[in-house]
């Protein structure tokens, strides 16, 4: 027998807010995380501005010694599940057995600015001084191994990578071994630490990056026919999902019933997606088929809106296709347009503004959309201001290179 899922917390460190509601007022009040990058002297780089946290004290969740041995992306994880179990109601195990309690957090990289210090120390001083703290500082599954242990959480623990669809494919997957009965709570979601000199000069070199480097706050513009590619970001977004019973046993909170999850792959590029992102319309059925919902069902499309040329016209296409003449009474919009791209952790950052947005029956909207793209089709993208309506269920989209395609469909609940 499939079970019923439901989201019971809620928990973000993002470039627009180290907790959820700071978050997710700056999404409707089209705040950007924009700005030049301090982490590093960029001055010779291409690219000279990211989506950086701001303010983040790891140690406000973590011991100092603790935080030392833990890379940037796992201090991330661990202050945004701290959030969405105290959220829960379930900081001090609450009545969950730990034996059925699990941790699915990914990282599209995991550790690099780890990879990049201690890279630096064996040049400069030798192999005997690299730190025994290095591999599982780097390593990508090393935040769900943190976070289990933070919570005692004893159920499946293990790591997703997709590149830009790991949090999206650690939600759906937990959501699945809920429903089949591997768990009755998972801490699920992503995390990224990625304003390193590495991966924006890579990125930057393989021409992913908007180099609006005097314009930082308007550079993330999806679906705008100005777009010039997308904003690195960085953060995490953790969902608590729970099996229902288990939840109202509990008195929990319910902010929303997971409906269905749809993964699928391209096959075609390394980086790119053919023409009208067939694969991510074969996703986007599937989470709809796998919720019971009809595309009438579906009122607000959370798209992955990179920024970049061609996943935009491409997935408006597809969002085209999947919902035909109902396309155009949807919104669409892409919350990257505020937080920048998120890499790992945007899957899961934009399943909580697609959750949030059932709770308050508000659409958060596309900031920096000024000039529609005639070669996308006339979509309402929600442009540069939110807007009030009936939300009964929402499709969050995401897409990784390597051809990874995830949908998450999530509805209000009703008992």
């Amino acid at each position: 027998m499939q079970r019923r899922v439901v989201v019971t917390g809620l928990g973000v460190v993002s470039p627009i807010g180290n907790d959820v509601a700071t978050t997710w007022r700056s999404l409707l009040e089209g705040r950007s995380g924009g700005a030049p990058i301090t982490k590093f002297d960029a001055s010779n780089f291409p690219v000279k501005f990211a989506c950086e946290l701001k303010g983040f004290d790891p140690l406000q969740f973590m011991e100092r010694k603790e935080a030392k041995r833990a890379d940037p992306y796992a201090q991330y994880a661990i202050a945004a599940s701290v959030q969405a179990m105290r959220d829960a109601g379930l900081e001090n195990g609450g009545d969950a057995d730990p034996f059925r309690v699990g941790v699915v957090v990914g990282s599209g990289i995991g550790g690099l600015s780890s990879f990049e210090e201690q890279h630096d120390v064996y040049r400069e001083r030798g192999p005997g001084k690299i730190s025994p703290f290095f591999i599982p500082m780097f390593i990508a599954d090393i935040a769900s191994g943190l976070v289990s242990m933070r919570f005692g959480a004893k159920g499946p623990n293990y790591a997703t990578v997709s590149a830009c669809s790991t949090s999206a494919h650690a939600i759906g997957d937990a959501f699945r071994l809920i429903k089949y009965g591997d768990a009755d709570v998972i801490i699920t979601g992503g995390a990224e630490a990625t304003v390193t000199p590495m991966a924006i000069g890579g990125f930057a070199n393989m021409g992913a990056l908007s180099t609006r480097n005097d314009s930082p706050q308007t550079a993330s513009r999806p679906f705008d026919a100005t777009r010039d590619g997308f904003v690195m970001g960085e953060g995490s977004a953790i969902v608590i999902l729970e099996e229902l019973e288990h939840a109202r046993r509990r008195g929990a909170r319910i902010y929303a019933e997971m409906a269905g999850y749809g993964a699928t792959g391209d096959a075609f590029h390394l980086t790119g997606q053919p023409d009208e992102h067939e694969g991510l319309q074969r996703a986007m059925r599937r989470a709809m088929e796998d919720g019971g919902l009809r595309v009438e069902d579906v009122d607000y499309v959370n798209a992955h809106g990179t920024s970049t040329p061609l996943n935009d016209v491409n997935e408006a296409k597809a969002i085209a296709r999947v919902f035909g003449p109902a396309a155009s009474r949807i919104n669409v919009s892409s919350t990257k347009s505020a937080t920048g791209h998120m890499l790992g952790a945007a899957g899961g950052i934009e399943l909580i503004a697609s959750v949030l947005a059932i709770r308050d029956q508000i659409v958060p909207p596309t900031i920096n959309y000024q000039t529609p793209d005639p070669a996308c089709p006339p979509l309402n993208f929600t442009p540069n201001v939110p807007e009030k309506r009936e939300i009964r269920a929402c499709v969050s989209n995401s897409a990784g290179f390597g051809g990874h395609n995830v949908s998450l469909a999530v509805k209000r609940f009703e008992t």
